[in-house]
């Protein structure tokens, strides 16, 4: 177990303690609210935790915040709105287009609220890395946090994974636990499990990448 100072006790596996890579990652971004790990990769990448540069984010949510979060940090944005195309399949090949005109290599789903059909999956084989908030293969789909509470477990947290076609599936790279107070809300809960996706995410980035041209630190 790890004490922080900015969270409860948690558990994270592996243990990586250091991101950085021999060759900088090209990724594209995908989110669709708040965007609050977009800017911790973006600030991953400003700190030298994280040899990469993000070369675009794509939104699909007209008042997403995240669009500003890439302002702010000089980073292209593109609205994709769903609603202005006739089939998911028709989204997503859009949605291919774009990445490949930005020369993207990785795509992290960061908050990305629509599921992907196998016209993005085959594009980007193996390399679509998702955040999701619960331990997976448990309480997949939407309102994870929810779904946790109302089962009763004592432990929770959240889950960086290559995707697949399947929700919420493919290989796990890293986890971190989250304990479930008495007293917790679906907002205090979430609130301390977004401070380990936090921690994660940049990790989740170089430990996927290792296998082809990446070193990471494990401990």
């Amino acid at each position: 177990m790890t004490l922080r100072p900015d969270s409860t006790l948690s558990l994270v596996s592996p243990s990586i303690s250091d991101c950085r890579q021999v060759a900088p990652l090209k990724l594209g971004i995908m989110a669709s609210g708040n965007g609050s790990n977009f800017d911790v990769v973006a600030q991953a990448i400003q700190d030298g935790q994280l040899n990469a540069q993000i070369q675009v984010l794509i939104y699909n949510n007209p008042s997403a915040k995240a669009a500003v979060r890439a302002a702010n940090r000089g980073v292209e944005a593109v609205l994709l709105n769903h609603r202005n195309y006739k089939s998911r399949e028709e989204l997503d090949q859009k949605i291919v287009q774009t990445l490949r005109h930005y020369d993207v290599e990785w795509v992290i789903l960061a908050g990305w609220m629509r599921l992907l059909t196998s016209v993005f999956i085959d594009a980007f084989p193996e390399r679509i890395i998702n955040i999701h908030p619960s331990l997976l293969p448990s309480f997949k789909g939407i309102h994870a946090v929810e779904q946790a509470l109302a089962s009763g477990v004592k432990i929770t947290g959240c889950t960086a994974h290559i995707t697949c076609l399947e929700m919420d599936s493919g290989p796990i790279l890293i986890q971190a636990a989250v304990p479930v107070l008495p007293d917790d809300t679906a907002e205090t809960l979430h609130a301390r499990i977004q401070i380990q996706e936090h921690r994660i995410l940049p990790l989740a980035i170089a430990l996927a990448a290792s296998s082809s041209k990446a070193t990471v630190s494990l401990t």
